[in-house]
């Protein structure tokens, strides 16, 4: 099977000269950039049937210089620099070599101006994953500078050899603006969240539906369902992502495919963990994890430079962590969110040795089992028990307690903990919800059921479940055409596990 992208990708030939495209890691870019490289070098009978075939008619051979920067990852920078050398020796095999370039940047330029002279062609460069030396050191101010130093010094030719150059694509996650592949080409155009390309990494609904038909049907067998119930699995595991103003969701491809090989549907993205380098950035940061579930921001936070963010957030949104769930032209605002379940388990398996001392697969073990299985009888009480037991049992990271003691939000440090053990039973949590008699402190989602969740930890159990009552937080569920159950919960700040607890519904 192949998803026919080729007309979008004969689009952005055209677009501009120098191209940049951020995506998430594992959505695609080195399937592009290797398509990109095929349609450049005239490969014609790669593309036969496909939709590119009606717009495309010359079919020009032209030199490609593709680098994949995939291998300088986790590299001191040495490293680094011999990994930019083994990448253009093996051009050099074929275009030659002049012993006065000795760096990096000396030798691509070289290239470059050799490759149009012998061919008599102007020459397409593409970079893959041009980022990836720099990821790992971000929290590393030294190691970062020297590697952004070579970086800069491989890049900045580009400006010079633009009369040489027909095409230039360069892919990554992230923007490092002091690069001087930003600071120096000004004619470089970021299509990141461009309405054009939206859809040109990723698999569409229609997609899906059409082209990948065959598959869902049979893992609809595989399961035992209909195509429609399907389908709808795949939507909340994989689907959500949004590159652009447009309202059109992407899934995953990975993991999309991976589930279609497989024929399960479980949780691919995360396979290799939760990255290092984003893990971090979210702990330098401080970041509130529980407000990824809606965050309002302008369009200039997407623009911050990577090496100089004031927060996680474009690192977030860039890694696909976050993505666009909506864009309101008026005010200019985006409403981001979690994509789909996949990311919120990634997330938070990652985030749950960090911030409570456990391992994700702890919680899924020994807690998630019994809590699931007293939840899905109906037996709320069973369940909460299971919930003081298991709380009761977590060694929480001293520095995260204090640093919510010192922002005076203790029901917060209880709601925070939750929020993670529910997220990672592969339930569907929300905080701190809107509604019309002010913001509802957790409501779970469950096959049949929705729990509204009040915590206190200065009043009573049931101040919590009547404050649920006379504030109207449960009216909004009352018509979904599934059981609402109330709960108010008393924490004990010395023990740290609900004490008492009220149940109604």
């Amino acid at each position: 099977m192949y998803v026919d992208k080729t007309d979008l990708i004969w689009q952005l030939t055209r677009y501009a000269k120098f191209v940049f495209l951020s995506r998430p890691r594992r959505f695609g870019k080195s399937l592009l950039t290797s398509t990109l490289e095929s349609y450049f070098r005239g490969d014609k009978d790669l593309f036969s049937g496909l939709k590119i075939m009606a717009l495309e008619k010359e079919w020009e051979e032209y030199p490609v210089l593709h680098f994949d920067l995939s291998g300088a990852k986790h590299m001191p920078v040495q490293a680094v620099v011999k990994e930019l050398e083994r990448l253009i020796k093996a051009y050099e095999a074929v275009y030659g070599s002049d012993n006065d370039e000795v760096t990096p940047g000396m030798r691509l330029a070289g290239l470059v101006d050799r490759a149009n002279k012998q061919t008599g062609k102007q020459v397409v460069v593409i970079f893959d994953e041009y980022d990836a030396p720099l990821l790992d050191v971000l929290h590393d101010s030294v190691a970062l500078e020297e590697v952004r130093e070579v970086m800069q010094e491989f890049y900045q030719r580009l400006k010079m050899l633009e009369p040489l150059i027909k095409f230039c694509f360069i892919t990554g996650i992230t923007k490092f603006s002091q690069l001087s592949i930003f600071s120096t080409i000004n004619n470089l155009t970021n299509v990141t969240m461009d309405s054009k390309f939206g859809t040109l990494c990723g698999i569409t609904d229609q997609e899906l539906a059409t082209t990948l038909k065959v598959d869902l049907e049979m893992l609809a067998q595989q399961y035992e369902v209909s195509f429609e119930e399907m389908h709808q699995k795949l939507k909340m595991q994989y689907d959500g992502y949004q590159f652009s103003e447009k309202p059109e969701n992407i899934y995953n491809p990975y993991s999309l495919l991976k589930a279609f090989q497989q024929r399960k549907v479980t949780n691919f993205w995360f396979e290799s963990g939760t990255p290092t380098f984003l893990i971090r950035q979210m702990q330098h940061f401080g970041t509130d994890i529980m407000s990824f579930e809606r965050l309002e921001v302008p369009s200039s936070a997407f623009d911050q430079p990577t090496e100089n963010m004031q927060d996680a957030l474009p690192l977030l949104y860039q890694s696909g962590y976050l993505t666009v769930k909506h864009y309101d032209r008026e005010s200019e605002m985006y409403t981001l969110s979690l994509p789909n379940q996949e990311v919120r388990i990634g997330y938070v398996d990652g985030l749950l040795p960090v911030y409570v001392g456990l391992k994700g697969g702890d919680v899924q073990a020994g807690f998630a089992v019994k809590f699931w299985r007293a939840l899905k009888q109906g037996d709320v009480e069973l369940a909460m028990q299971e919930m003081r037991s298991y709380l009761a049992a977590i060694p929480y990271v001293e520095g995260f307690k204090q640093k919510l003691a010192e922002a005076a939000n203790a029901e917060g440090f209880y709601e925070y903990t939750m929020y993670l053990i529910f997220s990672m039973l592969n339930v569907y949590v929300r905080t701190q919800v809107k509604c019309a008699g002010g913001r509802v402190d957790m409501v779970v989602n469950m096959p049949g059921t929705t729990y509204v969740f009040e915590l206190k930890v200065n009043g009573t159990a049931q101040e919590a479940l009547e404050q649920i009552d006379t504030k109207d937080y449960a009216l909004p569920y009352q018509t979904e055409g599934k059981r609402v159950v109330k709960i108010g919960v008393k924490f004990n700040p010395s023990t740290r596990i609900p004490e008492d607890w009220r149940i109604a519904g």
